[in-house]
């Protein structure tokens, strides 16, 4: 074996004798002593009677002992049981070779597809791309998607969230994105689903074709630890190919279910709750996820877009409110747009894209503009024209978008298999809009 790669292993393993011991446990919280420790360190407790494993993280510090977060369940742990300090710390490893695999947030592969070759550590958590290191959004990043393409178009490092309501097509849309996306290497976050959706998103939404794609999966059984770091370790691996100058789109399904793994762990700690339980950390932890998606100076660029899911169908919601906030535009699903069969769902004047302006050519955004225009007064009246109270000739324009409710529809109608190029849809809409 050579000399550096000898030195690589030992420097990864942690050989000192020094530990600690369990003091305590609860169903989320194992407190020990014993050890010198500080936050977010990363430690392993070993059951003394199973010799049973079990990763956790520092997650408060007392006097005498301190409390760790495990990343699975302490079913099998008792009081005395061995603690010891992980010298990898909060890392993972990361390489090409996970292109084409399904993985789990520490990337332990969960395919059957054998190990990974060729990996180097990375840090799970990173400080986002400094404001000043950005680079400006001014290309066109293209979906597939004519509704998306044409009337909300997404820049290359741009952050957009996808905001519905439970059964109303996210992940049929998700899969439209990616297979759609014009973009060479696709990281897919599935975090808090259940576990069900796994092999059905990659079968019925990605058609089993995992080209260039890396998928990083920690289900709704998992820890709420686990689900917490699954989306800033499905994050690192994104930031890898980005600092490799390659242009990545990153999909996470999603923010909710991410917000509600921190609800569990800061009410276990002792938080205060506040909007719909959901404690102070839960709203912090969203920008230091959220912004280290983007395009950066002299490398590559991450497009991002995140799901939040709308209970009740309420956008008032906490964590949508602040998903809002943060992110460069927003895709509102609509149900009533389901219920009339409209697919994909894409309510066109609930959403926004804050960069479409700066990124398509003046002739697409007046196309953009008169859309928006007549679709807004067809929902304004629509109740007059079923009922036959409008008389045609009232309103010239209302009648130009009577006369193109149908061509209208259909441009934002789209099989879920279908994939339209940039220029198809941008040419359709003006020709649209200008006959």
């Amino acid at each position: 074996m050579p000399l550096s790669s000898l030195k690589e292993k030992l420097a990864n393993k942690n050989y000192s004798v020094a530990f600690g011991e369990v003091v305590k446990i609860n169903a989320t919280i194992v407190t020990a002593k014993g050890l010198h420790v500080s936050i977010s360190d990363m430690v392993k407790i070993i059951s003394e009677t199973t010799q049973q494993e079990t990763i956790g993280m520092v997650t408060e510090i007392d006097a005498d002992t301190f409390f760790i977060t495990p990343f699975s369940f302490v079913e099998g742990f008792r009081s005395g049981d061995k603690v010891f300090l992980d010298a990898t710390g909060l890392n993972i490893p990361v390489g090409p070779s996970l292109l084409g695999r399904v993985v789990d947030p520490f990337m332990r592969p969960i395919d059957g597809k054998g190990t990974l070759n060729d990996m180097k550590l990375a840090p799970i958590i990173k400080a986002p791309i400094a404001a000043m290191k950005r680079g400006m959004i001014d290309e066109v990043f293209s979906v597939g998607v004519k509704s998306l393409d044409g009337l909300l178009t997404c820049g290359k490092g741009q952050k957009l969230g996808i905001f519905a309501g439970s059964g109303v097509g996210k992940s049929t849309l998700m899969g439209m994105i990616i297979r759609g996306a014009d973009a060479p290497i696709k990281v897919v976050a599935l975090i808090g689903e259940r576990g069900r959706e796994v092999p059905e998103f990659i079968e019925k939404n990605l058609g089993g074709d995992l080209t260039n794609t890396v998928i990083v999966v920690a289900t709704s059984d998992d820890s709420p630890l686990m689900r917490k770091y699954g989306a800033f370790a499905a994050m690192s691996v994104a930031e890898f190919f980005k600092d490799q100058g390659k242009d990545v789109l990153f999909i996470m399904d999603s923010v909710t279910r991410f917000a509600m793994a921190q609800r569990e762990i800061g009410l276990a700690l002792g938080e205060p709750p506040t909007s719909k339980g959901y404690p102070p950390s839960s709203l912090t932890l969203l920008p230091q996820l959220m912004e280290r998606a983007g395009k950066e100076e002299g490398k590559g660029s991450i497009t991002a877009f995140f799901t939040v899911l709308i209970e009740g169908d309420d956008m008032s919601d906490p964590i949508a409110d602040q998903s809002r906030s943060i992110l460069d535009g927003h895709i509102v699903l609509s149900r009533e747009m389901t219920d009339f069969g409209i697919y994909p769902p894409v309510h066109i004047l609930n959403s926004a894209s804050r960069v479409m302006n700066d990124i398509i050519t003046p002739e697409h955004l007046q196309a953009v503009m008169k859309f928006r225009r007549l679709y807004t007064l067809l929902k304004e009246n629509e109740t007059l024209i079923r009922i036959g109270a409008y008389t045609k000739g009232s309103d010239a324009e209302l009648d130009e978008a009577i006369d193109k409710k149908e061509a209208m529809e259909s441009f934002i109608t789209q099989k879920a298999d279908e994939k339209v190029e940039f220029s198809q849809t941008r040419e359709e809409l003006v020709t649209l809009m200008n006959s």
